[in-house]
């Protein structure tokens, strides 16, 4: 059956065509395994892994693509870093819209010894970069934050903060689940030091990629999470010292690393600039006709400009979970209710803890979808 897809925030649907014949042709045509072998298949395997990297860096202004490192989400970049840079009495800093995939690793290393401090945020989910460095320590290692949240698209303001840490001698990492593909941004002229992403949402590549931009010189400091066969130096029994291989032990996702490369230059030929247009003009128009409903409560920035396409919102009366259930039913439109993995941003936003309806828009969301989204929205608005 047809439905619409308000889910993009999770991973991102449909996918380009070329996602799924870069995926096939590699079943079907290559198969081998990169860097393990020295036949023609092996070479086109390493092949299609670097050129993922290639074109990562291009969509993101990293200069050298060995410093790209493949993981297989978000959340695993997320991990090697927090894991792998901070040691008991470090000192850290994040917000209080982070997802889980941030919190979960840095509550447990408090446990151990990392000293954490959560900056808090304003009720639209903004962050205010004196609030960071108000929070600076002497054993302060690292600042790390969302991009944008997940919960009500507010975008944070990277630049100042990426100041705020240089100008303290501290590490800048950036979680860009939500932003990597829709957002521009220059990693290396922003100063960006540590810069997480995946593959499957706004990069339009399939589930199980993502991976971690480095900066020069701080592989020294960061342990791998994983040790093992890399395809390299295989004389050795010491994990290798140098990138990529260095983090990327074991057999790769080179099948999905090639449906991200397809992915990415789908967002690199059709342009940044108008897909992040499109998708500001679309949320734009839900944000707008959500205002004229009554019953309902919009959470985060009422403008579209200063969030990416995902919104947040409960109607009076009717539980986000219901409401969700009844969207899907009634209307089959796909949406996300509760906590959204991101329980420090609910609480931030007051929403804690039967959470939101989240809707979450893409490149391929239509206007014409926007409107049924609406009318269905009013519709349990008035208890029909």
């Amino acid at each position: 059956m047809d439905c619409i897809y308000f889910d993009n925030a999770a991973t991102s649907w449909p996918k380009p065509p070329g996602i799924l014949e870069a995926i096939s042709d590699f079943n079907e045509i290559i198969g081998a395994n990169p860097g393990r072998s020295a036949h023609r298949r092996s070479i086109e395997a390493a092949r299609i892994v670097y050129t993922a990297r290639e074109k990562m860096a291009s969509l993101v202004g990293v200069s050298d693509p060995l410093r790209i490192i493949f993981t297989k989400n978000a959340t695993e970049a997320i991990n090697l870093v927090i894991l792998g840079l901070l040691n008991p009495g470090d000192h850290v800093i994040t917000s209080g819209m982070e997802h889980n995939s941030v919190m979960r690793p840095l509550r447990y290393l408090e446990s151990r010894g990392v000293e954490l401090t959560v900056a808090s945020c304003s009720g639209l989910g903004e962050l205010d970069p004196d609030d960071v460095r108000r929070s600076i320590k002497k054993n302060t290692r690292a600042v790390i934050v969302t991009h944008a949240s997940n919960i009500t698209g507010t975008i944070m303001p990277i630049e100042d903060l990426a100041l705020v840490a240089h100008n303290n001698g501290i590490l800048f990492c950036v979680d860009a689940a939500q932003t990597a593909g829709n957002l521009p941004v220059n990693v290396e002229k922003t100063g960006i030091d540590l810069f997480c992403f995946t593959g499957h949402k706004s990069l339009l590549g399939p589930q199980g990629t993502g991976g971690l931009y480095i900066k020069k010189d701080l592989e020294k400091y960061i342990k791998p999470l994983i040790r093992g066969g890399t395809g390299s130096r295989s004389e050795f029994e010491d994990q290798p010292d140098f990138l990529p291989d260095c983090y990327e032990s074991g057999t790769p996702n080179t099948i999905g690393l090639a449906g991200l490369a397809a992915g990415i230059e789908f967002v690199l030929s059709t342009g940044l600039e108008k897909i992040r247009k499109k998708e500001v003009h679309i949320t734009g128009l839900f944000l707008k006709g959500l205002q004229d409903i009554k019953g309902v409560r919009l959470y985060g920035d009422p403008d579209p400009q200063k969030r990416t396409s995902v919104v947040s919102f409960t109607i009076d009366g009717i539980s986000p979970s219901e409401a969700a259930f009844e969207l899907d039913e009634r209307f089959s439109i796909l949406s996300r209710p509760g906590l959204q993995c991101a329980p420090a941003a609910h609480r931030t936003i007051g929403t804690f803890p039967e959470g939101t309806i989240r809707f979450s828009f893409g490149p391929f969301t239509t206007e014409d979808e926007i409107s049924i989204g609406l009318k269905a929205v009013e519709t349990l608005s008035m208890g029909i």
